[in-house]
């Protein structure tokens, strides 16, 4: 089964790029999806964060307020450590446990952190979707609500596009129209299937 480890930065356009592949037939595992579903209520991993954290990070339903959350771990590096040890090996024994029932010609795993993590060597490719920080500030503030200090704490948090850049085996420039973005994982997509069947 091949694999490709698809990333990038916040604002990229991961999530329209795994969109792409999804619809053209590879089976897309998204961490940030499983990520939610381990800390619904009742799931041990959320306990694990109460534990860790205080009763202060869940909202009135008893779910995670992950504003409140995501606000704490980026003020506070060792917090956003313990956060990490708690979810991330939980994340990759349900993304590999999904992988492995997968019958798609090749699976995507949509990991935003994948170097931070380093996962890489859970994968055969690395896919980078690449974009300008001046874009990813300007589509985080509009998406997200953020403002620029908290931004840029998420920014610094996430390993820096130079690296990202030097350590992907493929990159798709996102700067341009949904329609050129689509293009390129059309072509991403043939690529990938000639590279499984091998």
């Amino acid at each position: 089964m091949l694999t490709i480890g698809l990333t990038g930065g916040i604002g990229s356009g991961k999530t329209t790029a795994s969109d792409e592949f999804a619809r053209l037939g590879a089976d897309v595992i998204d961490t940030d999806l499983l990520s939610r579903a381990l800390v619904e209520p009742g799931q041990p991993a959320l306990a694990e964060i109460v534990a860790g954290f205080g009763p202060s990070v869940l909202d009135g339903t008893g779910h995670l307020d992950r504003v409140r959350l995501r606000e704490r771990i980026f003020a506070d590096p060792q917090a956003r450590r313990q956060l990490e040890d708690i979810l991330h090996p939980k994340i990759r024994a349900a993304m590999l446990e999904r992988a492995a029932r997968s019958s798609a010609p090749y699976v995507v795993f949509v990991i935003p952190l994948l170097f931070e993590t380093g996962q890489q060597a859970l994968v055969d490719r690395v896919l980078l979707v690449d974009v300008a920080e001046d874009v990813q500030r300007a589509r985080v503030a509009a998406r997200d609500g953020l403002d620029t200090t908290q931004i840029t704490r998420i920014l610094q948090a996430q390993t820096d596009r130079a690296t990202r850049l030097a350590n992907a085996d493929d990159v798709v420039h996102n700067d341009g129209s949904p329609a050129e973005l689509h293009e390129a994982i059309a072509e991403l997509h043939r690529k990938y299937l000639d590279l499984a069947r091998q």
